[in-house]
């Protein structure tokens, strides 16, 4: 066996054929083909999951146990395997102390700098403050002018009150001969009365000595000594001049205000060290419900969003506290971070903290995510931003002879930043990395040094190896509709002539949220209209944040505050408002396609109505697995049960008592047409659309997720298991099936996600039925095949973050091309061009 392959005999994982393939080590490889055809099963649940089995495999005995919950995956043999790492488009935790500096280690470095050469600012008026080390503290006392005689004192008591007679008697038993009592010195093995009602300061005299040469040993075990007993601090009384106050710990010289020890504790939000007491480090706090739900925060007024004490916050490197710092665009960031002037001590200690972290912020622009800030919570992140900051950790890990299995990292991807990842992906490869990405997007697929096409088909008609070799070999196999797209030879068509619209206009007037500069866009109603633009251009600050919140409070009543605007005007015409988001279609494996589209209701009233049923009382409810009666109580239903992993994150095994098919015996034996309800459930949309052929109402539904490209779909596919794409046409889906209306507005975010083009095609006919019953469809999408076929283009920019929300240009898809300051001009100009001179 060559050590350059990775070797896969008979894989049968899910849809696959006996998939026997050899993949190159060590260079870039894209897995693509057809949404369903078997991608997905050939590289996260059969490679990545077998490389992961290894791993474990390999850990201590305890560790170990474990591998019985862990299912081999079905093939015959997978040899060639290196450690594996998955990188999806959403597998970072919905915790909101996850950051974008915190996924990267970006704050970990930005905590030890703080910690390291921060200068702590009095948090009460805000003068810089500075505790001195022991070696300081000598510098400053051998200055003094020779033969001048000091003494050291260390603070015990300041101004309180009582006598103190246990502290002074520990004081003699610790050896200490002399205090000094409110100024005056006095022997401990004398009468000493204090009045217990009066506040009394007491020192204990350390050391008295004569500043010479040669003395710094017995001054510095010393001032050691007072600092020990002191608690940090240390008076030196010069004879004839002002005592010296010696403070190991930053004090405000005005305020009195006293810092503990500066340690990287205090900068971190996920510790009781460092994190805001009144909201836990979470920057918002939950105010008391009032309709009975858990509504949103509010920003925390102690630390006003910054999460940190106000301790944390006063230490200052280069003027700029840490939340200051980490509020800036990675872009500013860098800017700030490489402009720090530093003195040589301070340099020493910081060029290498400052080099890791500038390293990071560079991958992270590499990327195309310069926009984001450092505190930007991941939850918040699109599905690609998620996959794309945790690629620019790997990346900044430095790991060689690592296999990388990623999941379309071109998602939500200008382009322009595409070529930007491309380079990531070639670097993280030439460290000595195999990167193994499932992928549909043309330039990714012809930048990649082998190729793996799965398919024909999608579902039974796929799972079959269609070609495995470089990206210039595939155009000439004709069963292959990636390579049939490559050449030229399918494509999706360019519409004969841009629809007008019904004459209405949806006018937004001063937008400026987030980064919007006070734009102003027209939107023509009853057209099919793209909002364009590279990465955090403003695309979803307009539509998301603003367009869609003001038309669901006139329509359906939302409380969802509306982004900043002057002015929207023209909505009249509207009479519905449909956002179809890439949201989950439900958090647990219980949610399916057929109970979000409302077919499994159909499907269990028509087993309820079986003669089986009727015989045995069996009613609709018997074939839930929401309720208690015909479900399989171990797993509650979820033909699943979860495993703590503890060391890794947590899987889902099948049920041992009903082998993954949710329901008890007794209900699985009730079957329509030789089908128990768990066989229909594990039914592809295309095989149900055949079995209920004679049943209409379920029929209809069934068509409808075919049309959205979603026939290889299972009915009964747990919704944790789907992606965001998927579960954004599933609500296509649901919203096609209803009664066929118009003068509604459908919002769609990226629809193309997950799509091959064959299936964006198909994606495409269905918006545009939408558009001819005289609805508007506005989607905002980076795909240049969806773009070239709009009637209208909003194209923000011409950059990201502050460098974007502008509109650049507005127009149909020709407009744009000609328009030389648009990102998305120039790259549809080539492909309009491409359609011109195609035979």
């Amino acid at each position: 066996m060559s050590s350059n392959l990775i070797r896969i005999r008979g894989a049968r994982q899910h849809n696959l054929k006996g998939i026997s393939v050899d993949i190159p080590r060590n260079v870039m490889v894209v897995i693509t083909g057809v949404s369903g055809s078997g991608k997905s099963s050939l590289a996260f649940d059969t490679i990545y999951a077998e490389g992961q089995r290894r791993y474990v495999e390999s850990l201590s005995a305890y560790a170990r146990r474990f591998l019985e919950k862990m299912d081999k995956p079905e093939a015959d043999s997978i040899e060639g395997l290196s450690p594996a790492i998955a990188i999806g488009q959403r597998t970072s935790s919905g915790n909101p102390r996850s950051t974008v500096g915190t996924v990267t280690e970006i704050h970990d470095y930005l905590r030890v700098l703080y910690a390291t050469v921060g200068t702590p600012h009095c948090p009460e008026c805000g003068l810089p403050i500075k505790g001195l080390s022991v070696q300081e503290m000598v510098d400053t006392v051998m200055d003094l002018p020779a033969g001048v005689p000091v003494q050291l004192l260390a603070p015990v008591i300041e101004n309180l009150n009582g006598n103190h007679r246990d502290i002074l008697k520990k004081l003699s038993r610790d050896g200490f001969t002399r205090v000094a009592i409110d100024g005056t010195i006095q022997l401990l093995d004398g009468e000493i009365h204090l009045d217990g009602n009066s506040p009394h300061s007491i020192d204990v005299v350390v050391d008295r000595l004569m500043v010479k040469d040669g003395m710094k040993n017995r001054l510095t075990d010393s001032l050691e000594l007072a600092l020990s007993v002191s608690g940090g601090k240390v008076r030196v009384h010069v004879e004839g001049s002002q005592p010296l106050i010696f403070n190991r710990d930053p004090v405000c010289p005005l305020c009195g205000f006293r810092f503990g020890k500066i340690s990287p504790g205090m900068f971190s939000f996920n510790s009781p060290h460092g994190a805001c007491p009144d909201c836990g480090g979470l920057g918002t706090r939950q105010p008391p419900a009032t309709d009975g739900t858990r509504s949103g925060g509010i920003l925390c007024p102690t630390c006003l969003g910054a999460r940190l004490k106000r301790e944390g916050l006063a230490v200052k490197v280069g003027g700029k506290g840490i939340h200051e710092v980490s509020a800036l665009p990675v872009k500013k960031a860098e800017q700030f971070l490489s402009g720090l002037d530093m003195n040589p001590k301070q340099s020493a200690v910081a060029s290498r903290l400052l080099k890791e972290i500038l390293a990071r912020l560079g991958f992270i622009s590499s990327l195309g995510l310069d926009y984001l800030t450092i505190d930007r919570s991941i939850s918040s992140l699109s599905g690609g931003e998620d996959q794309r900051v945790r690629l620019a950790t790997q990346i900044g890990s430095g790991l060689a002879g690592v296999l990388y299995v990623l999941d379309e990292p071109s998602v939500g991807l200008h382009p322009k930043d595409n070529l930007k990842l491309l380079e990531s992906l070639k670097k993280l490869k030439n460290l000595g990395n195999t990167v193994l990405v499932v992928e549909h997007d043309e330039q990714t697929i012809l930048a990649a040094d082998h190729i793996v096409d799965i398919g024909p088909g999608a579902g039974e008609e796929g799972g079959r190896l269609v070609f495995s070799g470089p990206p210039e070999k595939i155009a000439a196999i004709p069963e292959s509709l990636t390579g049939r797209y490559l050449s030229g030879a399918l494509q999706i068509a360019v519409p004969g002539r841009r629809r007008k619209g019904t004459g209405d206009y949806l006018r937004v007037a001063g937008a400026c949220e987030h980064n919007l500069k006070n734009i102003s866009v027209d939107i023509p109603l009853g057209t099919f209209t793209c909002v364009t633009g590279v990465s955090g251009s403003g695309k979803s600050s307009l539509i998301n944040d603003i367009v869609y919140p003001f038309l669901s409070r006139r329509l359906n009543r939302s409380k969802r505050p509306i982004g900043c605007v002057q002015r929207i005007e023209g909505a009249e015409p509207i009479e519905k408002v449909i956002n179809i988001d890439q949201s989950a279609i439900g958090k647990t494996p219980k949610s399916n396609p057929a109970t979000y589209t409302g077919i499994f209701d159909d499907i269990r009233n028509l087993f309820a109505m079986l003669p089986e049923s009727r015989k045995r009382g069996y009613r609709a409810g018997r074939f839930s697995f929401n309720v208690r009666g015909g479900r399989c109580e171990t797993c509650k239903g979820d033909g699943v049960v979860k495993i703590e992993m503890h060391f890794l994150p947590d899987v889902y095994v099948k049920c041992d008592s009903c082998n993954g098919r949710r329901y008890n015996r007794d209900t699985l034996e009730v079957k329509l047409k030789g089908f128990n309800i768990a066989d229909v459930l594990d039914m592809t949309v295309a095989r149900a659309l055949g079995f209920f052929e004679s049943i209409p109402a379920i029929r209809s539904k069934l068509a409808t997720l075919a049309e959205v490209g979603l026939g290889y779909l299972k009915l009964g596919q747990q919704a944790t298991t789907l992606s965001g794409g998927e579960a954004q046409r599933i609500k296509l889906a649901r919203e096609l099936g209803r009664k066929a209306g118009s003068r509604a507005l459908y919002l769609l975010d990226e629809p193309t996600t997950g799509l091959h083009p064959a299936d964006i095609d198909k994606l495409l006919q269905v918006l545009n039925r939408l558009v001819q019953r005289q609805n508007t469809v506005i989607v905002i999408e980076h795909h240049l095949d969806v773009i070239k076929t709009a009637d209208y283009i909003i194209d923000l920019g011409p950059g990201g973050g502050e460098a974007g929300g502008r509109v650049v240009a507005a127009g149909t898809p020709e407009e744009i091309a000609r328009c030389t300051a648009s990102h998305t001009g120039a790259f549809l100009r080539k492909i309009l061009e491409k359609h011109c001179d195609a035979p």
